[in-house]
């Protein structure tokens, strides 16, 4: 008899304290500046606590970059790293090119303004993974190529915004998404030692691991044979890279090692690993690997890929990204980058901070920046 009449009392309990709690969060009245202030109170301690972290990093001792020779140098043992060969050239020579499918038919994208047809392009990799990529043609082009890449949540068709936004400026858009994501197969395998594994996610790469395979060439692979087949098909005056999140991170590893990238904009993607404070932050397999970061860390990769004649790398940065790399971290590497490349005499560095929405997206007015900023 007691439990029957205390239990609908504790359920009138909570409900009158939900309802409180509401009111206050929406009215903010009291204690709603309590609440409030001490909360302001523990992100300040916080963020008082990573400034001090970030502030006594010493950059200068991080980066081993301060010559040409020694770009040279960075570029051949990442090429080394990824291909397992001593230079972009031997890569090349080795003549792999996609498998084309011309004008294919797509109901995703008939509503796609000046576009005038899709190019399937497949290319096969090691232990069965392969790549898909569209190439988007216009109607009417200027002669230049985004290259578009998506990150880790799905197919590039998640970036349509963007793929349209450039279509309609007559720019031929190639479109690529990550390993293991979108239309990219995902297969089963056998694995010495494991059995069959069912390859779902980029932390089980690892496993793929030996001295005659590197598995990090999944993730960059697909542009080289991609770019090689423009080339040869194809006359662009100019070749740009746009990635967001994982996108953004193969975006600027690619345009490290590659100088036929002009211009690569990297949205929501990467901030060196001293600025990781943040568990959202710390990436998984490619973002962490670390016999890559021995080679070239994050500041390095940030002066490789704008480092050259007419290059540029942009780093944008969602202000209140929910997923990433948001803040202003930022702040304590920028101008050491733009330095570094300063005094090497050629290429260029910069950094943009997107207030205009809360998202984990690129908004309108950065794809607009982006467009005014290409060539």
């Amino acid at each position: 008899m007691r439990n029957l009449v205390l239990i609908p009392s504790l359920i009138v309990l909570i409900g009158i304290i939900f309802i409180f709690g509401l009111t206050v969060g929406v009215y903010k009245i009291f204690p709603y500046e309590i609440f409030d202030s001490s909360a302001d109170l523990i992100k300040k301690e916080t963020s008082v606590k990573n400034n001090q972290f970030i502030t006594q990093t010493d950059l200068n001792s991080l980066v081993k970059i301060d010559k040409e020779s020694s770009i040279d140098q960075k570029r051949n043992d990442l090429i080394e790293f990824f291909w397992n060969v001593g230079s972009l050239e031997r890569v090349q020579h080795d003549g792999q090119l996609p498998e084309v499918e011309s004008d294919i038919s797509d109901s995703r994208y008939s509503n796609f303004q000046n576009l005038k047809q899709i190019d399937k392009l497949t290319i096969e990799m090691e232990h069965g993974i392969n790549s898909v990529s569209y190439l988007l043609l216009p109607e009417k082009s200027n002669e230049k190529l985004i290259l578009y890449h998506h990150g880790h949540d799905g197919d590039f068709l998640l970036g349509n915004d963007t793929i349209q936004f450039f279509l309609e400026r007559d720019f031929t858009v190639l479109a690529m998404t990550m390993p293991l994501v979108g239309m990219n197969n995902q297969p089963i395998i056998e694995i010495d030692g494991f059995g069959e594994m069912h390859l779902i996610s980029h932390n089980q790469l690892s496993l793929l691991e030996q001295n005659t395979f590197n598995p990090m060439k999944l993730f960059i692979h697909p542009i080289q044979v991609n770019l090689n087949f423009l080339d040869k098909e194809y006359d662009f005056k100019r070749y740009s890279i746009i990635g967001l999140s994982g996108g953004g991170w193969t975006g600027l590893v690619y345009s490290a090692i590659d100088d036929r990238i002009s211009d690569s904009f990297s949205v929501a993607s990467s901030v060196p690993f001293y600025l990781r404070v943040d568990v959202r932050d710390i990436g998984d397999y490619e973002q962490t690997n670390i016999d890559l970061y021995r080679i070239a860390n994050y500041l390095e990769l940030y002066i490789l890929a704008g480092y050259g004649d007419d290059r540029k790398h942009v780093q944008i940065f969602n202000k209140n990204d929910p997923c990433c790399y948001s803040g202003i971290g930022y702040e304590s590497y920028e101008f050491f980058i733009k330095d570094k490349l300063a005094k090497l005499g050629k290429g260029n560095f910069q950094i943009l901070v997107d207030d205009t929405h809360s998202e984990h997206k690129i908004s309108n007015t950065m794809l607009e920046y982006i467009r005014k900023n290409i060539g």
